[in-house]
């Protein structure tokens, strides 16, 4: 029998956010210091630095067997790369995920950096991204159904000419790190779940140029995709309220209206 979502009161959902805001302060910080050269380990110790020092550590090491305290994927590795080779190209867009931890609450977020002058088609790939991840979020509202989160993000997506990667999905998350239920951001598969107050939720959505098939590499754990497509996301933490929906990720509500990623 599958469990079911555990729900957060307005006391939890404070505690969630502790973890959360850190993670957007961090994504703001990254900009100036992402440029051509930057190692990837550099990188790594920037971001988990930065969050301990808000009193916020990385909470990925370990989980499921996870190498890194910090994801950092490149080009058209999709999720969960793990190398600390090389450096950063201009040109390059990657993704940083990260996940903390604060007196037992999690919180979980993922943002898509260029280094230099990117593509037009990067930008549009940067751009189709944060609307469908923004379109998903608008979606998750008491009263509607869960299915309809995929569902404006697969239809956003097409728009800009993009791919949903559908192996990767959103989930519940408190104090776990996932919890039920998943949240699935293509259209069809999702269970008939009701949103209701309470519900906490990442919404993260992982868009390509490509097809959207990934396979695993010797590393064990890097995604990349097939066709060698790049690949972006854009993860935000979610908490849904009787009469509205907040981002714990981001202080800043109105960045939510932006047409192009903040932070870029």
């Amino acid at each position: 029998m599958r469990e079911s979502p555990r729900l957060k009161t307005r006391l939890e959902v404070r505690g969630i956010r502790k973890a959360c805001l850190p993670i957007g302060e961090l994504f703001a910080s990254l900009p100036p210091f992402i440029t051509p050269g930057l190692s990837l380990g550099g990188l790594r110790q920037y971001c988990f630095d930065f969050l301990s020092q808000k009193g916020c550590p990385p909470a990925l090491r370990g989980f499921k067997g996870y190498p890194e305290d910090i994801c950092i994927s490149v080009n058209n590795i999709a999720a969960h790369g793990i190398s600390s080779d090389g450096v950063l190209c201009p040109g390059d867009i990657l993704t940083i995920d990260v996940t903390t931890v604060v007196d037992g609450w999690h919180g979980d977020g993922a943002w898509t950096f260029g280094v230099g002058d990117i593509s037009p088609r990067a930008r549009r790939l940067l751009r189709g991204a944060w609307q469908a991840s923004c379109a998903g979020i608008r979606a998750l509202k008491a009263g509607g159904l869960l299915a309809e989160v995929g569902e404006a993000v697969e239809k956003t997506a097409a728009r800009y000419g993009c791919s949903v990667l559908p192996f990767f999905v959103g989930h519940g998350i408190g104090r776990d790190i996932h919890e039920e239920p998943k949240v699935l951001h293509t259209a069809g598969g999702q269970l008939p779940l009701p949103v209701v107050p309470g519900l906490v939720v990442t919404v993260e959505p992982v868009l390509s140029l490509g097809d959207g098939r990934t396979r695993l590499l010797d590393d064990g754990w890097s995604q990349a995709t097939c066709d060698g497509s790049i690949t972006a996301q854009y993860e935000h933490t979610v908490a849904v309220f009787s009469d509205h929906s907040e981002v714990l990720t981001l202080d800043n509500q109105d960045l939510l209206s932006l047409d192009f990623p903040p932070f870029v």
